[in-house]
């Protein structure tokens, strides 16, 4: 099999197992919305932003070292889990003492209400970063060990699980944020003994023969990602804690109703990184690696731009049809998010070649050049458009990282960017983003962002007639 039938074949598999997963978490969104509320939306994810980060430094966002090494057939697969297994462990203890002290700012800054939310859900957030750290860390070892359909179905299985428990929890008990919360970690416990019967686990796992060497290596390598995780965290979250405290609460609700959709297209953008992680690791060593670079991010950006041209054209009426009517107003705040998006994964993808080059501390510095600059812009922008201005703020933030490492891992891989291409297409998009801005006409807006998402698709076709063609070939040199 091509390097490039192998990228296209587990693109797919992870695709069927977790785009069918988020497709059902977007069908209860209304759901979430109803029974939470704007404020409650708005509190639930502050909650789970936090317990994210809380999780990459209590385990030293060990879980890049198992997906990495994982994956290096030069590792012994016995070694990565058995440190990853042990560090992540070590760091729910931890958070057990960590968290609770997030708590006491609350007496510090009394007017605060996200570090009050914080203080009040304390217990939980301990329980959400216990079970998500250990169901983290057992599904990347089964993915960087090749078991990717396996992966997939669990992916479903937990979304499946979570819906479940929602329905128990809000609907019939009627919890409200304890329920969401309590949902989501006891999905975890079921991914976690579903892993680890599947996969036998146990068997990876070992309490002697630790290679200490190994833990060097593996801990050099994720712990310049704990700063990366903590600035792509004030990239991605920085908006809505920022809009929650500026603002309101409900405001944050809206905000992160508006982003909802726009993060289908992360969801295609995460998937595709985990495919291509693995092909980039493997093919780390190719003499064609830069060709191999070239090809593929071409038709990753194609594709990038016909997805966020395609939601242009459907987020108002999915909005409508979807939302709760609280949440209508949301669809005007969707296109520089869209626009964030679509950089955010192209600076995802030039992340690749950090991973692939064991190159962390200058992932870590690019990300920080970028959350510097949304802080700044958040502070700036938020003052004066209020959430419109968080949507800009991140525009420009994740412009200037993919600048930034666009230019820097031109020094490791020469890739060909096709940036006229690039420039195009994005104006395309910031035209559309303007007619949802601007129009009020219903027959005008829609023929307006019809006609403008063909040119990009008609712009873009070549590049999905190519790469057809690369993985219908029995073997690509280049």
């Amino acid at each position: 099999m091509n390097r490039y039938k192998t990228l296209a074949a587990n693109t797919i598999i992870l695709g069927l197992g977790q785009f069918g997963s988020k497709i059902l978490v977007f069908l209860m969104i209304g759901f979430y919305q109803t029974a939470l509320g704007k404020q409650g939306y708005g509190e639930v994810n502050n909650i789970v932003d936090t317990a994210t980060l809380i999780m990459a430094l209590a385990t030293l966002s060990v879980g890049e070292s198992i997906i990495r090494f994982g994956i290096d057939t030069a590792y012994d697969n016995k070694q990565v889990f058995s440190i990853g297994i042990d560090i992540t462990f070590a760091g729910v203890i931890a958070s057990m003492i960590f968290v609770p002290l997030i708590g006491l700012f609350s007496g510090i800054f009394p007017e605060s209400t996200v570090f009050t939310l914080l203080r009040n859900y304390s217990w939980l957030t301990i329980l959400y970063v216990t079970t998500g750290s250990i169901k983290s860390s057992c599904a990347l070892f089964v993915r960087s060990i090749g078991h990717v359909k396996l992966y997939a179905i669990d992916g479903i299985l937990t979304t499946i699980m979570n819906i479940v428990f929602n329905v128990i929890l809000l609907f019939t008990f009627n919890l409200g944020n304890l329920g969401y919360l309590l949902s989501v970690i006891l999905a975890d416990v079921c991914s976690i003994v579903f892993l680890s019967f599947t996969a036998k686990l146990k068997s990876y796992y070992t309490f002697r023969g630790i290679d200490r060497n190994m833990i060097g290596v593996m801990l050099r390598f994720c712990i310049p990602m704990i700063p990366t995780t903590i600035m792509w965290w004030i990239i991605n979250v920085s908006d809505s804690f920022m809009i929650s405290e500026m603002i309101g609460m409900e405001a944050s609700g809206i905000y992160k109703a508006a982003s909802r959709f726009p993060s289908m297209i992360s969801i295609f953008s995460g998937i595709f990184s985990q495919a291509w992680n693995m092909s980039a690791i493997s093919e780390n060593n190719s003499s064609t690696i830069a060709k191999f670079y070239t090809n593929v991010f071409d038709i990753f950006q194609s594709t990038v731009y016909v997805i966020a041209g395609a939601l242009f054209v459907v987020i108002k009426p999915l909005i409508l049809m979807i939302y709760d009517s609280a949440f209508y107003e949301a669809y005007q705040v969707t296109p520089f998010i869209i626009l964030s998006v679509v950089f955010t994964c192209f600076s995802t993808f030039m992340g690749s070649v950090y991973v692939a080059s064991k190159q962390s501390v200058r992932s870590m510095v690019t990300a920080g050049i970028g959350a510097a600059a949304n802080i700044i812009l958040n502070i700036i922008m938020i003052n004066l458009w209020g959430i419109y201005g968080a949507t800009f703020a991140s525009f420009l933030s994740f412009i200037i990282i993919f600048t930034v490492r666009a230019a820097d891992t031109h020094r490791i891989v020469f890739m060909d960017l096709k940036l006229p291409k690039m420039g195009l297409n994005i104006l395309l998009l910031i035209t559309m983003g303007i007619v949802i801005f601007f129009v009020e006409n219903e027959t005008i807006y829609y023929i307006a962002l019809g006609g403008l998402f063909t040119v990009i698709l008609a712009f873009n076709f070549r590049a999905g007639i190519r790469a057809v063609r690369m993985v219908l070939k029995k073997e690509v040199i280049e």
